[in-house]
């Protein structure tokens, strides 16, 4: 079965980077989308960037556009979130998602991760 894994959480101070990581297994993923979403406590799940697993085009957040880049390593079938000039407000667990299709900044995604922890300090 599907399985997305994530790591690469932490905590970090503000103006720092970390990347997170997304091993997918399971299937093929050339005919999907990868996505990120964050929940912090108290607030829904949000979107934050995505990609088609075969392609270059990317989508982001308002919100993480210039600071965030997702990316794919198809030899490792492994999904990055490189984040930088972290904020406060980047606090949340952060998940990996997988869909059938063209990527899309709502959560109608067929498969996620467990989720990893991001904590940034002021």
């Amino acid at each position: 079965q599907v399985q997305l894994v994530e790591s690469g959480g932490g905590l970090v101070q503000a103006g720092g980077s970390l990347r997170l990581s997304c091993a997918a297994s399971g299937r093929t993923f050339s005919n999907y989308a990868m996505g990120w979403f964050r929940q912090a406590p108290g607030k829904e799940r949000e979107f934050v960037a995505a990609k088609r697993w075969s392609g270059a085009s990317t989508h982001y957040a308002d919100s993480v556009k210039g600071r965030f880049t997702i990316s794919r390593d198809s030899a490792k079938n492994t999904v990055y979130l490189q984040m930088n000039s972290l904020k406060p407000e980047d606090t949340a667990v952060y998940y990996c998602a997988a869909k059938y299709g063209l990527p899309a900044t709502s959560a109608d995604y067929d498969y996620w991760g467990q989720g990893t922890q991001v904590t940034v300090s002021s």
